[in-house]
């Protein structure tokens, strides 16, 4: 009887064994995280997910989607990817420079894929877009900053002064303003700065630009889009139009803008991301995309707010109009 229990007992041991080597993988585990909470990163995020799903990945099916937000700390975006990497994730969501520039000082090995980036080799994220050369691909957000300025003087132009809020601790705002520059000499234009550090002082600076600039440039600066609600308070109490970097802010209030859709920029990611997760790519040979067509928004509730009329060739151009 001994025999024969034991080896009944050897062979459930092998029948389990063998299930457990034909039973499905483990599911893939992917890490999201996000360095602030606005309309255009909670868009690329969104995007992002959805393209997964329609690739098979799907969270709460065969894939583990773990979102994350900094609120606007580097130091907790680090605390964020530093988990990550203890979970070993198979992937990383770095949404907007400082969570990409987190993920790759925490990991070397563990693929990442970015968003909202502007400028990924500049902020030593890749070596460059054709060739990244490191764990990081994705896609970019180099915002069409002669596009906005050259938007802005079709709608005012007798302006001779723009004012703009950024954040002077952002790479991705530097980036941003020193194109501004650069393009506004080119145009004969003067730029007032209003740099901030947090949230809290962006509706200071907002104010310590009134009476020195006809209208306000603010581009995809996470620090300020996150308050944009001071900036259009002001805007609206003064009259100072507001063109922003990208369309949530247009939809919050500011006149007009051309830029990304960033719901289209989080899908691309996410397309790049399900070639990872198959094994047909490695990061560090897939190059960095960008956007190629711009969407222009205007909003004529605050045209109409501030007396303004909008070129009708711009409205005819536009691919949304708030009324």
């Amino acid at each position: 009887m001994k025999k024969v229990w034991l080896g009944l007992l050897l062979g459930v041991l092998l029948v389990s064994i063998l299930a457990a080597g034909c039973g499905p993988q483990a599911d893939l585990r992917i890490g999201i995280v996000q360095i602030a909470e606005h309309d255009a990163l909670d868009d690329a995020r969104d995007g992002f997910i959805k393209a997964l799903k329609e690739e098979g990945f799907e969270d709460g099916k065969n894939v583990i989607i773990d979102i994350q937000n900094a609120q606007g700390e580097f130091t907790t975006a680090s605390t964020i990817v530093e988990g990550f990497v203890a979970d070993k994730v198979d992937l990383i969501l770095a949404i907007a420079t400082p969570s990409a520039q987190a993920a790759l000082n925490a990991t070397k090995e563990i693929p990442i894929v970015i968003t909202a980036v502007t400028d990924p080799v500049s902020t030593g994220l890749a070596n460059s877009l054709e060739k990244p050369g490191t764990n990081v691909t994705g896609t970019h957000d180099m915002n069409p900053v002669k596009d906005q300025l050259d938007l802005l003087l079709e709608i005012f132009p007798d302006a001779t002064r723009i004012g703009v809020i950024f954040n002077s601790s952002e790479d991705n705002s530097l980036v941003q303003v020193e194109i501004l520059e650069e393009e506004a000499a080119r145009a004969g234009l003067t730029v007032v700065k209003a740099p901030v550090t947090t949230t809290g002082e962006v509706s200071t600076a907002a104010e310590s630009l009134l009476g020195k600039v006809d209208v306000i440039y603010v581009p995809t600066d996470n620090t300020v889009v996150e308050a944009i609600a001071s900036v259009i308070q002001v805007s609206e109490e003064h009259l100072v139009p507001v063109i922003p970097g990208e369309a949530s802010c247009v939809r919050a209030g500011a006149l007009a803008t051309i830029g990304i859709d960033y719901s289209v920029l989080g899908y691309q990611t996410g397309k790049m991301a399900a070639k990872i997760l198959r094994g047909e790519a490695e990061p560090a040979n897939m190059p960095i995309e960008g956007q190629s067509k711009y969407s222009i928004a205007v909003n004529k509730v605050t045209a109409a707010k501030f007396k303004i009329t909008l070129p009708q060739s711009l409205l005819e151009r536009a691919d949304e109009i708030i009324e």
